[in-house]
């Protein structure tokens, strides 16, 4: 072992003595990527209360005071809660809980001086002696508002209780004493008492995780680096600078005397191993394969983090990759299981990840795990053939509308508002159920035909309701003469003609169909029919005359007359035939949007029939009943384990919490046989009661029920002996007696004739069967206490919220409440019921449970908690149980069979981004639960460009981690050491879709990191800046969003912080706000006035509150919908008229103190990535100044602004006289994703136009930050744009040896175009209001959506989309001058320029600062203006 030792060491000496050559000093480089929160660091301890474990600790180690929070949180959670708690607290999951209490605690506010108050009724107190007298006169002021997320002690906390709330900071002497007086009180039932946390500022940062860091390489074709010489503060050594398993951190310190050679060790060994010479494009063809073939060489537990190091440092491993061959038996079952995955939608290339066989969305921003307007209506199976209804029409077959487009891509064709598409689909059905002889009936049907008549793209059915008597014919019944009427017409002519030879039109208002109407009819129109063969006993066309009447009866649809409108039931409101046209175009509109969704996001529709899509949706069932279908649902909480083991002790029992009572209860449950468990909640002794358990049991009873039924006695008074008789004898059965025989005697005891008999003084022995065991049911009924009666009707009262006596149903632990004395639950509701519950999950529990050989009594029961448990929960996709032909080429990893594992499968390329996220996902979890994991490569073949261009990070750990000395460790960091230095590296942060995160510190340009130019470490600091609130908004009257509306949110001290505007797009809005609650209002002025909130969803406000209030306490996404409605006196009202709008915060940071006073004000709107951008847009911003005497209002989009840009731009405002805000946008989750910066960027030059300024912007100039200004822009502002909504300079066409660049002129352009000129998008001017007005930016989002599927459309986005859009949204092509560019336009031109664009030229690829310098004279002077600006502020500021 000496030896050895020896021997490497010597290795080492000799390759130092080796390098000990001329050098100079190579610092150790590499990129550090860090996340904060906004917020300081939150106590672990409340953190962990807020996971669900309430402990009260004081430790002087950090570690220590944490381990023993974990050992305490281990009393009550399993060991794999433990490790998810740990990775909960390593996530700071729980954080924005904490402060959002401490956001609600500022607004009260606290009073000056109190680490700890309470606030009781609107008013505060910082000691015990004045919170008491506060309690005395509580109930003279108004209850304070409480929070789902607030903390209340458990107690009686009835409604007519005072409430106290406490901030506080849990184990501080504070919060003890005022715990101590609150707590008493609360369980003596004198108060409310509600806690919310109050943390002492604290100055500590909290570094966040569960984002990706990426270093993606820059092209260099055009130089655009900026050669300003960038000062920096030395950086610390990283200890753990670890290259090819040297620690050159240690090794410089054990070594300071060999500082330099261990600097040029490393610099040496990462060259060696990250040689980044372009591929040729036959090397490139099977890299995909062999990166997956380097993976399966590696031992199975080493493979995920190979193929984590290979996909996150693609770039530098793709020349090593080029020299693995291929296992060919790999790349044949690959190909083989590529089939499988295909038919679930995965094609080569593409990821999927499922755990437990639910499907895992690996895409961060594609939302739509939320559909905005998610149907929570059911559909009833109508549209299909099995449904005896009359077709008037059919969209996609009838020659009438042949002309019609037939493509679904037409559904995502922009059209101005409220315009209904023509499209040869089968999308919108309605369904008329009626009675013929029905006054009503008349009215609807002469609707359905008028939007017949006018081609409304409607398909239009009937289902007769008449008599199903055999003896009644056409000559006694009108409705049958119809019916029979219209048979012979569909099957002798056509259905249409049927449709159109409805006699209503003959029949006057006011009267009703008469059978002579019926004859007369018949007789003028078809002369030569034989109308007794027709009309009479004997007819020909009575065929399912019936089963109209048996379907409409089984569907509980209602009163006639009714529809259906793609299968879900119109209200009887919506049948009024004055609304019914109004309700059935607002359903068009509302439907077209779910099949645009359809359309848009997954791709649906193109090749499937559209009834059957319809019909195929989870929310098709048999029949209609709203109490069962309802969205809304309760559930009783089965987790417990009973404490205690009976209910005949009514005092111990009522001690009970709510779980234990239902633990108890579901263990002395006894029942009436089978699976699926039902109890039947009632008082017996009623009618009702005994009608409602009468029904329950003839369905167990049916050959298709599979539910086993128990019963709870609700009695309308005190339970005795006397008034529980029927009770007591159904339960003495159930104990004694075989299920049989309880089952039919039971039926026998509920009969209302038997009830009478008790009455007059039978016996209830004397209604025993034969067979039962008569002995030990007399027994049994004889010696039983009502205790347990006692118990039972508590337990109805506090946990199933009932009122003595009401009737429920419990359906695997969902409670159904009957509210009214009258409402029959039926014999067909309970087999609806059963239905429903076995389809939602009942049915594959039980699947699962049977495999586990328990008997039929633990099996119901586990089936029933199990069940309660996960339908309780929120709502996923179903599970796929995902297999593959082959799987010896995988990489797994065994779980500790001998504990709960999750089951995961992977499918993934290795040379993907999702492979960059996938790979450490999964290596950390394997941390912290027990997982089997499968991964299944998927790789792409015939590969022709580089698979990846980036190096990447994913941020995420799976414990909290702490320093050497104990002390708590800030978080995690991205941390780039092996990466080369030549090429020209981007910092992108991929967060989640709600995190808006800005540079705040890093004297770098983190556009353009070129570490051959840097000493030491690039430090990236971020900032978690906002989380998003986003919403969707539709007006109730029309369906339609209200394009133009404004919402604020603020909180009661400052009501407006941020505003923001609804777009037509799905209703579309987002708001920024950080951790707390907040109010939602509608923005005064225009907003306010005409509109008013109806109401919310996904809000923590009643829907009947006056204020919308919103908490924000996670990091996931808060979505919510708002319904509004016109006020009745501004129904002609349109937002977007002309009308003053007062001017707001408009979600941005302002500038200096000017609040615009003048009304002509200079709007100019630019972007800007990287410091030399930034460096031209300061030139810019002066060349603007220059030139114009009108005040200038600049708006900058601040999300990819630099921190020295945002440090320096106020104190050039101030010293220029201009004003400035700093705007921001979340890239919408539904709309198509870029994924390269300069993309994203492009996207926000032309997608968010109509929504990123205030309405009170009338016009707003786009100027390209590389742009030199030489004219007034006030005169290109105010030029008249000739009803177009935008006016862009058309491409120069005077240099003539650029023709061949010319790619315009060509191919798709020249023929798109049609002699149109193309337009270029380094300046424009844009009439809000005009766009606004047309939806132009509604139109060129679905635009973009539409073409951004294809990789090659839209190469020049920010120019290409209008230029496509140019038929569609008008261009006002601008006088030339407006722009030159050497590039394009010819020397002489130049001198009549009003602006001069820094054009990179394709032809000589000119790097940008020589061609500013060469090609503009006045540039090199605005330039060292700004840099002496610059410098004497810097100056300024360190002196400061």
């Amino acid at each position: 072992m000496f030896f050895k030792q020896c021997l490497i060491m010597r290795v080492v000496f000799v390759v130092l003595v080796l390098l000990r050559v001329q050098h100079v000093h190579s610092a150790s480089k590499g990129v550090v990527a860090s996340l904060q929160a906004k917020w300081s660091m939150t106590p672990l301890l409340l953190e962990t209360r807020w996971a669900g474990i309430f402990t009260s600790l004081s430790l002087e180690s950090v570690r220590s005071y944490y381990n023993l929070i974990v050992k305490k949180a281990g009393q009550f959670l399993t060991d794999l809660q433990v490790n998810l708690l740990k990775l909960s607290l390593s996530l700071r999951a729980y954080s924005p809980a904490v402060h959002a209490f401490q956001q609600i605690a500022s607004d009260e506010p606290p009073p000056d001086g109190c680490t700890a108050f309470v606030v009781v009724h609107g008013q505060n107190a910082c000691s015990t002696k004045d919170m008491k007298k506060l309690l005395k006169t509580a109930a003279g002021r108004p209850r304070p508002y409480l929070y789902k997320s607030d903390h209340q002690y458990p107690g009686v906390n009835g409604t007519d209780l005072p409430v106290a709330v406490l901030y506080a900071e849990i184990g501080t002497k504070e919060f003890n004493t005022f715990h101590k007086v609150l707590s008493e009180r609360a369980q003596e039932g004198k108060l409310v008492y509600v806690l919310r946390h109050f943390v002492s500022v604290s100055i500590s940062r909290m570094l966040l995780s569960g984002y990706g860091v990426e270093l993606a390489i820059k092209s260099t074709e055009y130089k655009a680096v900026d050669d300003t010489q960038v000062k920096v503060t030395t950086d610390n050594e990283d200890e753990n600078d670890e290259v090819q398993g040297f620690l050159f951190g240690k090794l410089k310190k054990s070594h300071p005397d060999l500082q330099e050679e261990l600097g040029e060790l490393r610099k040496h060994l990462l060259e060696s191993t990250n040689d980044m010479t372009p591929l040729k494009v036959w090397e490139l063809q099977d890299l995909s394969f062999q990166a997956a073939s380097r993976i399966m060489t590696v031992p199975k537990f080493d493979s995920l983090k190979l193929m984590q190091d290979l996909s996150q440092n693609f770039p530098s491993k793709a020349r090593s990759l080029t020299r693995v061959a291929v296992n060919q038996d790999m790349r044949k079952e690959i190909e083989d299981n590529q089939k499988v995955s295909e038919s679930m939608g995965i094609q080569p290339g593409d990821a999927g990840l499922f755990i437990n066989g639910i499907h895992v969305d690996l895409d961060i921003h594609n939302a739509f795990r939320y559909d905005p307007s998610a149907r929570s209506s059911f559909q009833l199976e109508a549209g299909t053939t099995n449904v005896p209804q009359h077709w008037a029409n059919d969209i996609e077959k009838d020659s009438m509308y042949r002309h019609w487009p037939s493509s679904v891509q037409e559904l995502l064709r922009a059209t101005f508002p409220g315009v209904i598409r023509q499209i040869r689909r089968n999308f919108y059905n309605l369904v008329l159920f009626f009675d013929p002889i029905q006054e009503e009936s008349i009215e609807l049907v002469k609707l359905a035909e008028l939007f017949y008549k006018h081609n409304i793209p409607l398909r239009i059915g009937f289902v007769l309701v008449v008599s199903a008597d055999d003896k009644v014919d056409g000559y006694l019944d009108a409705g049958v003469a119809l019916f029979r009427l219209l048979n012979y017409i569909s099957e002798e002519y056509d259905e249409a003609q049927a449709f159109t030879s409805m006699v209503y039109n003959r029949v006057e208002v006011g009267e009703t169909l008469s059978v002579d109407t019926v004859t007369a009819y018949l007789k003028k129109k078809f002369p030569k029919a034989n109308a007794a063969r027709i009309l009479g006993v004997d007819s020909s066309y009575d065929d399912n005359r019936k089963a109209g009447g048996v379907f409409y009866r089984k569907s509980g649809l209602g009163a006639l007359p009714v529809g259906l409108f793609n299968g879900i039931p119109l209200s009887s409101e919506e049948m009024d035939p004055e609304e019914l046209e109004t309700v059935l175009l607002q359903k068009i509109m509302e439907t077209t949007n779910f099949f645009q969704r359809a359309v848009f996001m997954v791709g649906y529709l193109f090749c499937v029939d559209v009834v059957d899509f319809l019909m195929e949706q989870a929310n098709v069932v048999p029949r209609i009943n709203p109490l069962i279908l309802s969205s809304e649902r309760r559930y009783l909480d089965f987790t417990s384990s009973p404490v205690a083991d009976d209910w005949d002790d009514t005092t111990m029992f009522s001690y009970l919490d709510s779980k234990d009572k239902t633990a108890v209860v579901s263990k002395k449950m006894k029942y009436f046989i089978r699976e699926v468990t039902m109890w039947i909640v009632a008082d017996i002794e009623q009618p009702s009661g005994r009608q409602l358990l009468r029904n329950a049991l003839k369905h167990m009873k049916s050959s298709s029920s599979n539910c086993r039924v128990g019963v709870i006695n609700n009695p309308s008074g005190k339970p005795t002996e006397d008034n529980s008789a029927l009770y007591r004898a159904v339960w003495a059965s159930l104990l004694t007696q075989s299920s049989k025989n309880m089952l039919d005697f039971s039926l026998k005891l509920l009969k209302e004739e038997n009830v009478e008999l008790l009455k007059q003084g039978t016996k209830i022995k004397h209604l025993l069967k034969q067979g039962m065991d008569h002995d030990a049911f007399e027994k049994k009924f004889n010696t039983m206490e009502v205790d347990f009666l006692h118990s039972q009707q508590k337990y109805c009262k506090e946990v199933m919220k009932l009122k003595a006596g009401q009737r429920a149903v419990v359906s695997n632990g969902r409670v159904l409440s009957l509210l009214d004395e009258e409402e029959e639950f039926s014999v067909e509701d309970f087999h609806l019921l059963e239905k429903i519950t076995l389809r939602t999950s009942a049915e594959k529990i039980k699947s699962k449970i049977k495999q586990m050989n328990l008997n039929a009594q633990k099996a119901s029961d586990l089936i029933m908690k199990v069940d309660a448990l996960l339908t309780a929960s929120p709502k996923g996709e179903a599970r796929k149980d995902v297999k593959f032909l082959k799987d010896k080429h995988r990489c797994s990893t065994k779980s500790r069979e001998d504990e709960v594992f999750y089951d995961v499968v992977a499918i993934v390329d290795p040379l993907t981004r999702d492979a960059q996220k996938l790979a450490p996902l999964l290596v950390v979890l394997g941390q912290v639960v027990n997982m089997k994991v499968q991964v299944f490569m998927n790789c792409r073949a015939k590969l022709s460009e580089m698979p990846l261009k980036s190096f990447y990070q994913y941020v995420l750990e799976p414990d909290v981690t702490f320093f050497g000395n104990n002390s708590l460790s800030p978080g995690p960091v991205a941390r780039f050491t092996e990466i080369p230095e030549s090429p020209l590296l981007t910092l992108n942060m991929i967060t989640p879709e709600s995190w808006m995160v800005e540079a705040v510190r890093s004297p770098y340009d983190l556009d353009n990191i070129h570490l051959q130019e840097v000493n030491g470490v690039v430090n990236a600091e971020y900032e978690l800046e906002y989380l998003l609130l986003e919403g969707h908004c539709f007006d109730l009257s029309t369906g339609q969003p209200p394009r133009g509306l404004q919402f604020t949110l603020g909180m009661r001290q400052e009501p407006l912080m941020h505003d923001t505007i609804v777009m037509a797009n799905l209703g579309y809005f987002q708001l920024k706000a950080n951790p707390g609650a907040w109010i939602l209002r509608l923005r005064e002025g225009r907003s306010e006035d005409i509109y008013q909130i109806q109401a919310h969803d996904g809000t923590d406000s009643p829907v009947d509150a006056g204020d919308v209030i919103v908490v924000l306490n996670s990091f996931h996404s808060k979505i919510i919908k708002v319904r509004v409605q016109k006020k009745p006196d501004k129904l002609n009202e349109d937002l977007l008229s002309e009308g003053t709008e007062s001017k707001g915060l408009w979600d941005s940071i302002t500038s200096v103190d000017g609040d615009d006073k003048k009304k002509d004000v200079l709007n100019i709107f630019s972007v800007a990535s990287g410091h030399l951008y930034e460096r031209f847009l300061r030139i810019m911003t002066l060349s603007v100044l220059q030139h114009t005497k009108t005040p200038v209002k600049f708006w900058f989009l601040k999300n990819y602004l630099s921190p020295s840009f945002k440090d320096t731009i106020s104190h050039m405002a101030k010293a220029y006289g201009f004003q400035y805000e700093l705007v921001q946008y979340k890239w919408p989750r539904w709309l198509h994703q870029q994924t390269e910066k300069q993309r994203i960027i492009w996207g926000y030059k032309i997608l968010f136009l109509d929504v990123l300024f205030p309405l009170a912007v009338d016009k707003i100039i786009f100027v390209d930050a590389d742009q030199i200004v030489r004219a007034d822009l006030k005169e290109l502002r105010d030029l008249d744009l000739e009803g177009a909504p935008y006016g862009y300079t058309p491409f120069c066409d005077s240099r003539k040896e650029m023709e061949g660049y010319r790619f315009w002129k060509t191919g798709y352009w020249a023929s798109h175009l049609a002699h149109r000129k193309y337009h270029i998008s380094a300046l424009y001017v844009v009439d809000l209001k005009k766009f606004r007005k047309i939806a132009a930016g509604d139109r060129l989002r679905g635009q973009y959506q539409a073409l951004s599927q294809d990789p090659n459309s839209l190469s020049n986005l920010d120019q290409d989309l209008p230029n496509n859009m140019i038929h569609q949204v008008a261009i006002k092509s601008l006088p030339q001058e407006w722009l030159w560019c050497e590039t394009w336009c010819d020397d002489n031109s130049k001198t009549t320029a009003k602006t001069i664009d820094l054009c990179n030229n394709p032809k000589t690829k000119e790097p940008k600062l020589s061609a500013a310098v060469r090609i503009v004279p006045e540039w090199s002077k605005y330039d060292n203006e700004i840099k002496q600006f610059l410098k004497r502020h810097l100056t300024a500021h360190e002196t400061f």
